[in-house]
């Protein structure tokens, strides 16, 4: 193993242990900041044995300390694998444990991820695959979780255990038991090949080829079987409602406390300096592997950075705009942002999606203001963040075909984002990956048609497509 490969391991460990521990100790000072330290064990225990579809809030399900918590916890669970798994660990157990504690504020928790973390341990095995190698793809199914607690805690027929408030039934077990065998031979194989649908414009891959199997999986156990489509459920959460359903004072305080400690970390790991940040932030992010081009200290930078940025929007978006404040899916997103931070993602290839989507809601605005149309939504709307975070994964069509097809590419994936989830029933984490797929895979023939050479990054400078055809053209 390589002393780069060994240093970048060592920062992606320290990372997931660094950002797990800051999560546990959050949910006790959230705990302790709405007065409710005493019920944040029993309030992640409902979390955990609720049935969670999308867009669960796990902060009106269980509470603001619990909600923190239980991210903490999975994402310790995903570190310990991570460090203890024998080999390197590398960008993509960086993005799957992005993507779980992501989750983890809505519609993952400590129970029903480990049918579906476990599963393709099996494929792993079987196929005599090296576990290290392939952790991301048992994290990445955890996207997964929301069928888990739906066939344990909604669907109790026959014969029932009683534990506590929870009801357990031989059939609900059978079944999950089932689902896993299912997810675990099916999930990780299907994953590589949805890389071809998109020819790698959409960095969220997991989101597409997973959405399509959750279409699959929902279709059968739903509308085939006539079984109870599932709905989210709403708790009464005094505490959360005398905050105006919106943590934004201590979820930026968290977040502040991160990126700070990014940058940090980023520019003291890269000899007291920002050297080499030019060259990643000019990266095309097209099949870019941050981590080993530029360094996990370079991308340490970028996260502090990047994530600054995804914060802002969030901060600008949910003040001036009507729609969710800084609720669980609101601040898990965050952290959903960042997953490529190592593999694609940077501000300067990321902006221009997110003015996709504030182009729709504008010419949305217009319209109702001119009575032609009368839109119920905004881009504070929840539906909408969440899928503006996962838009940026289509920041390698910013890069290759330049701003304006990446505004484009917001403005379209803003259009159908909240059309997607009824394809799966909600029952499938990744929706806003599995629209910027779709999204991808309506965009790029047009692309493709009108600029055939997309602009490629070299030494961190840009090669117009124009002067490419011309080069192209005089060279036959």
């Amino acid at each position: 193993m390589s002393s780069v490969t060994e240093n970048n391991s060592r920062i992606i460990d320290g990372i997931a242990f660094f950002l797990s521990l800051h999560m546990i100790i959050a949910g006790v000072a959230g705990a302790v900041y709405t007065n409710s330290l005493p019920y944040l064990i029993p309030d992640w225990i409902r979390i955990m044995t609720t049935p969670c579809p999308l867009v669960t809030d796990y902060f009106e399900i269980g509470s603001l300390g619990a909600g923190f918590l239980n991210a903490g916890a999975c994402g310790m669970a995903m570190f310990f694998f991570m460090h203890f798994f024998k080999g390197p660990s590398h960008a993509n157990s960086f993005a799957g444990y992005f993507l779980v504690v992501a989750h983890a504020f809505y519609g993952l928790n400590f129970l029903n991820m480990w049918p579906c973390f476990l599963a393709p341990l099996l494929y792993l095995k079987l196929h005599k695959l090296n576990f290290n190698n392939n952790v991301h793809v048992c994290m990445f199914c955890t996207c997964f979780s929301p069928f888990v607690s739906e066939l344990l805690f909604r669907y109790t027929l026959g014969s029932t255990y009683e534990i506590d408030h929870i009801r357990i039934t031989v059939p609900a077990v059978l079944l999950t038991i089932l689902f896993t065998f299912l997810v675990a031979y099916v999930a990780p194989a299907i994953l590589p090949g949805a890389r071809a649908w998109h020819k790698g414009y959409n960095l969220y891959n997991g989101g597409l080829a997973f959405g399509l199997f959750g279409f699959l999986l929902y279709t059968l156990l739903y509308r085939s079987f006539g079984a109870e489509v599932p709905t989210v459920l709403h708790f009464n959460n005094p505490v959360y409602e005398s905050f105006g359903r919106n943590y934004i004072v201590f979820v930026n305080i968290f977040y502040i406390l991160i990126f700070a400690v990014c940058l940090a970390a980023g520019w003291y790991l890269n000899d007291n300096s920002f050297k080499g940040l030019r060259l990643l932030i000019t990266d095309t992010g097209y099949q870019s592997n941050f981590a080993e081009r530029y360094g996990m200290p370079l991308c340490l930078i970028n996260m502090g950075i990047y994530g600054s940025m995804m914060l802002l929007y969030m901060d600008l978006t949910t003040l001036f705009t009507d729609g969710a404040g800084f609720t669980g899916p609101t601040t898990g997103i965050i952290l959903a942002s960042l997953t490529f931070a190592a593999m694609g993602q940077h501000f300067a290839n990321t902006w221009p999606i997110l003015a996709g989507y504030e182009l729709l809601y504008l010419a949305a605005r217009i319209c109702n203001t001119a009575s032609i149309f009368h839109p119920t939504w905004t881009v504070s709307t929840q539906g909408y963040l969440n899928a503006a975070a996962f838009a940026t994964g289509l920041c390698p069509i910013v890069g290759r075909y330049g701003r304006r097809a990446g505004v484009l590419a917001g403005l379209i994936s803003a259009a159908i984002c909240t059309s997607t989830s009824a394809i799966h029933g909600g029952l499938m984490l990744y929706n806003g990956g599995f629209t910027a797929g779709i999204t991808a895979m309506i965009l790029l023939p047009i692309l493709e048609h009108f600029i055939p050479v997309p602009r490629q990054s070299m030494n961190g400078e840009y090669i117009d497509p124009k002067d490419q055809i011309t080069v192209i053209e005089n060279s036959q």
